[in-house]
């Protein structure tokens, strides 16, 4: 197992696979880099280098006490990518993963960055605010920060029916996606649960898209539970010089780990890094 020490001591976790040109891939909340499982041999077996971390307080990371806000995350995510010495790197980001990227070129710019994707990414803002009346009200997320406070093992599995789409009649998620999901939730510290929820839902990432120099992909489902699409991607591409958008119809939030999603994505990621 592997590990980086960062600047405060905190110990994050990452795993390698394959040779290449750097993937590095940022999971969700409340997840970790179990959750890119897929992705990771498909990029590894085309002839790439996939790179994914546990975020701090995450997986196999250290339980840090301090440190679950944006900035830190991204810096966490430079001190991986200076201590491994990776350069004209593919930044891929999910949901929270996808603000930490972009808090990433925000802070650290595109010198180590050749291409970055945002898959069902929390940025611009989820938060309703009177900049962003189109958000997510805060009662939202303090339901969510009550339910991890008081029962987050089942709120773990209660999260896993949107998050998959599993609460549509039409959906075909299996019990095993779903007992996978609460799994790695598990491993979350509960400090690292409840404060991440402000930094992914709070924080404005509006001037960190700004700052995207580089070729980027927004993907989304249009059936997000978790992140609507039209508070995130379709207001990111607004943003971000010439993205590209990809819709994916009847999609859910977790679509990189279910079928026929996860086929689709991983097409669409493959020729994106490849051109």
């Amino acid at each position: 197992m592997a590990y980086i020490t960062t600047t405060d001591d905190t110990e994050i976790f990452y795993k390698i696979a394959g040779t290449g040109q750097p993937v590095v891939f940022s999971h969700g909340w409340p997840l970790n880099a179990d959750a890119w499982e897929d992705q990771i041999r498909l990029v590894a077996e085309h002839g790439y280098r996939a790179v994914a971390h546990d975020r701090r307080g995450h997986g196999r990371s250290g339980q840090a006490w301090n440190g679950h806000d944006m900035d830190t995350y991204a810096d966490d995510l430079a001190q991986v990518m200076d201590a491994l010495d990776l350069r004209d790197a593919i930044l891929v980001g999910h949901s929270t993963g996808g603000g930490e990227v972009a808090r990433y070129i925000g802070r650290h710019g595109t010198s180590r960055v050749a291409k970055a994707v945002l898959l069902g990414a929390v940025p611009p803002l989820m938060l309703k605010t009177d900049a962003n009346p189109d958000g997510t009200p805060m009662k939202a997320f303090d339901d969510i920060r009550n339910s991890v406070e008081a029962d987050r093992a089942q709120y773990w599995k209660d999260l896993a029916q949107p998050f998959y789409g599993a609460n549509r009649p039409e959906a075909s998620v299996s019990q095993g996606i779903r007992d996978a999901f609460w799994l790695w939730s598990m491993q979350v510290g509960l400090k690292a649960a409840y404060d991440c929820v402000k930094a992914f839902s709070e924080t404005d990432f509006t001037e960190d898209l700004r700052c995207f120099d580089i070729p980027t992909m927004v993907a989304h489902g249009d059936a997000d539970q978790i992140v609507p699409i039209n508070d995130a991607a379709m207001k990111t591409v607004e943003i971000i010089p010439n993205a590209t958008l990809k819709v994916y119809p009847g999609a859910p939030h977790g679509l990189a780990n279910i079928n026929p999603f996860k086929d689709q994505f991983n097409q669409d990621l493959m020729t994106f890094i490849a051109t």
